[in-house]
């Protein structure tokens, strides 16, 4: 019990030390018991995003006529699984609604939309009762009737058909939640360097009380086993309430700002309740501790001296170039891992002492250019506090790091999901060609149109390309998207490689292979495929790469004209934009061509909204990551900072009594805080723009075959140093309450 009270003793000594680590403790496990509430928010977003523009079948009666009541009556009833999905077309800002019935998609077991309970809650979802009520209201609505893919045999009289909202995601939606996992990791990482710093330099300073204990005879087994007593007692009472705040935070940032976004931007986020605590954070948060705050023990001595010598910094310089070389050459996505592990753990051994490094040569150049002493002593002071403060300071510049590509990844893929949709959906107008119905009919009518906009018509189905090794039985399968005519609704797109005309050479008999297939396959315009369509083999020259984001199918573009006789399409559609006509009148006519009474008409404007608002929601939510990281790690800075300046306090009252006036005092003082926090910023800027280099250009391809574009954000980065300012100026404050000299029975303040 005395050797307890020795521990607590220390801390009766130094409240502020124990009130620094308990802070950081409750700090590191909010930011990341907020992360993971955030994180399985942004999923839950995501999956209703994808629920609400997923492609889906349904049942529709082969004569053309629209279905309706009475057909969910006869189908449920005959014991066919249906569910109805009731589309309401709002104006803007509201838009589109979906109407389910939950109880309905019961039947469809695994593959009911929304899981198993067939719940779909939010925006755009709702129920199909209050679905019909607008319709009354006189909205435009379609009713479809939902069909598992594996249906039972319909029965005369009906066939299944395929629908979506809009473009399949499914794929950009994986490859953005991976990009997350591995930012949320970096997170846990700056989690638990900030513990440790804060840990090891509560630790630097009891050391003179431990040497006391030892010399009293106490082994040095008791004192470590106290050392972790101690951490989980404190982790697990400091755990709880960081918990809660962590949750709470996020609920701030989710809810709060989705609340306040909606009301100025018509923006909703599916932000999930905030009232469980995410208890598997608490546990890794309890391991966390333990294992940075202990992991000294099972490191020699003589390996921790040596970790600050030249052949140490060589094997850290080693280590960087390692990693780079991994991630640069790696075929496989764990060792594209592994070598930004490799980098991280490198660059944070590496920087304390390259700052610290600059900091002095800058001080050997300003005698050497005759400045004055508080310059050269700023300098050294300043490579001081590298030295010393090297955790936070490496925790700050991976939080920097990590911020920055968090911004560019996600403003990459809005743009990116942005700029692919309005390719996807140039257009207008949607139309589908009703089952059994002759599509080339309907080609001619439009070629009669006098006032009609482009159009195209587009044909899918599915084709092979031919192995090198020759045989039609060797084929690799891929999605065939045919169109014609070749319309200026696809001359802007955007397109990642091509020759010259590509489009006039499409329409010639040329072929466009997606960023998949040509990365499969490695092809490059010019290259020479032979394609398998129905049982034909034609040689065609590639004239260009499109990226086709969203899933990871291999896919030819080749002109209708250019297909075999023989082709049976198994979608087909027509792409419209009006122009001088109305879309009625064309409606009208499409009706009249194919003899039945409804023409499927989608409005593209709305789909993309749809998809857009959906999606927007994410990129939100991940922002507040990137925020909440951040914002944690300049307040972990701050107390480290504040904890370090303290310690040197009497050294900065030496300046006042060797003449400096109070004045120039703080000047220095403001000076060393904001440099020191701007110098991190700036060398967290290489780390960052190479781990967004790694997001898009590496871990994409491998894990889905394409990549998204690189783009930087120097605006950003200005904010940033904003914020490293402001940071270093609130450090500055708190340590002018800190420089207090007693003398004379009087407290005069600096």
């Amino acid at each position: 019990m005395m050797l307890v009270g020795a521990f607590i003793s220390h801390y009766r000594r130094h409240p502020f030390q124990l009130a620094a680590l308990a802070l950081m403790i409750v700090l590191a496990t909010m930011l990341w018991a907020g992360v993971t509430v955030l994180t399985d928010q942004a999923r839950n977003s995501l999956f209703q995003s994808e629920e609400a523009v997923a492609p889906r079948v349904h049942v529709v009666r082969t004569d053309g006529q629209p279905v309706g009541v009475a057909e969910f009556a006869a189908l449920r009833m005959d014991g066919l699984c249906v569910a109805p999905w009731l589309e309401v077309q709002r104006p803007a800002p509201e838009g589109r609604v979906i109407g389910i019935d939950p109880l309905a998609m019961g039947c469809f077991g695994e593959a009911t939309p929304g899981g198993k309970s067939g719940e779909l809650d939010g925006t755009p979802f709702l129920d199909i009762s209050e679905a019909k009520r607008l319709s009354r209201e006189g909205y435009d609505s379609r009713l479809y009737l939902l069909a598992p893919n594996e249906n039972a045999e319909l029965p005369q009289g009906y066939a299944l058909r395929e629908f979506s909202l809009g473009p399949s995601t499914g794929e950009l939606a994986d490859s953005f939640l991976l990009n997350l996992d591995a930012l949320s990791l970096l997170v846990l990482l700056i989690t638990g360097l900030l513990v440790r710093s804060v840990h090891r330099l509560g630790i630097a300073q009891r050391q003179a009380s431990f040497d006391l204990l030892y010399r009293f005879g106490v082994q040095r087994g008791r004192v470590r086993r106290l050392l972790a007593l101690e951490l989980v007692v404190l982790t697990s009472v400091c755990v709880l309430p960081g918990l809660w705040l962590g949750t709470q935070l996020a609920g701030v940032l989710g809810s709060g700002l989705g609340q306040a976004l909606d009301s100025l931007f018509d923006v909703t986020l599916y932000a999930g309740s905030a009232e469980a605590l995410p208890w598997q954070a608490a546990g890794v948060m309890v391991l966390l501790v333990l294992a940075v705050c202990l992991v000294d023990w099972l490191v020699p001595q003589r390996w921790r001296g040596a970790l600050s010598s030249s052949r140490a910094r060589l094997a850290a310089v080693l280590v960087v170039l390692a990693g780079l070389v991994v991630v640069a050459l790696a075929p496989e996505l764990a060792r594209v891992f592994a070598g930004t592990a490799l980098v991280f753990v490198g660059v944070g051994w590496l920087t304390p002492g390259v700052l610290a490094f600059l900091a002095q040569r800058l001080s050997d150049r300003a005698s050497l250019d005759g400045a004055g002493p508080l310059t050269r002593w700023r300098h050294r002071e300043l490579a001081v506090m590298f030295r010393q403060l090297a955790l936070p300071v490496v925790a700050l510049q991976f939080a920097m790091a990590t911020v920055l590509a968090v911004q560019a990844l996600v403003t990459t893929f809005e743009s990116t999901f942005d700029d692919w949709l309005a390719q996807r959906l140039e257009a207008e107008f949607y139309l589908e060609v009703p089952p059994g119905a002759d599509a080339s009919l309907a080609a001619d009518r439009l070629r009669r149109l006098e006032g009609i906009g482009p159009w195209h018509r587009v044909s899918r189905g599915e084709a092979g390309i031919v192995s090198e090794s020759g045989g039609g039985d060797k084929t690799l399968p891929v999605d065939l998207f045919a169109l014609a005519p070749i319309s200026d609704l696809v001359a802007a797109w955007t397109l990642l490689a091509s020759v010259d005309q590509p489009w006039q050479k499409l329409e010639q008999g040329g072929v466009m292979v997606n960023e998949q297939l040509a990365r499969r396959r490695q092809l490059e315009p010019g290259d020479v495929l032979e394609v398998l369509v129905r049982d034909t083999v034609i040689s065609v020259d590639v004239v260009a790469i499109y990226a086709d984001y969203g899933r990871p199918a291999g896919e030819i573009l080749m002109a209708g004209s250019a297909l075999p006789e023989g082709f049976v399409a198994r979608f087909e559609s027509f792409s419209v934009n009006p122009g001088e006509l109305a879309m009625a009148e064309i409606r009208e006519q499409l009706a009249e061509v194919w003899n039945v009474t409804d023409v499927t008409v989608r409005d593209n404007a709305s789909i993309r909204a749809l998809a857009s608002r959906v999606f927007g929601q994410t990129f939100l939510l991940t922002r507040a990551i990137s925020l909440l990281t951040l914002v944690l790690a300049a307040a972990a800075l701050l107390i480290m900072s504040w904890v370090f300046f303290t310690t040197r306090v009497w050294y900065f009252r030496l300046l006042g009594i060797w003449g400096l006036p109070a004045k120039a005092i703080r000047s220095q003082l403001r000076r060393l805080s904001v440099i020191l926090t701007v110098a991190v910023t700036l060398a967290a800027l290489p780390l960052g723009i190479w781990l967004t280099w790694v997001l898009v250009a590496r871990i994409n391809p491998l894990a889905f075959g394409w990549s998204l574009p690189m783009a930087l954000y120097p605006g950003f980065w200005l904010e940033l140093g904003l914020v490293a300012v402001v940071t270093g100026l609130v450090v500055a404050h708190l340590m002018r309450r800190q420089l207090v000299h007693r003398a004379s029975g009087q407290q005069v303040k600096i």
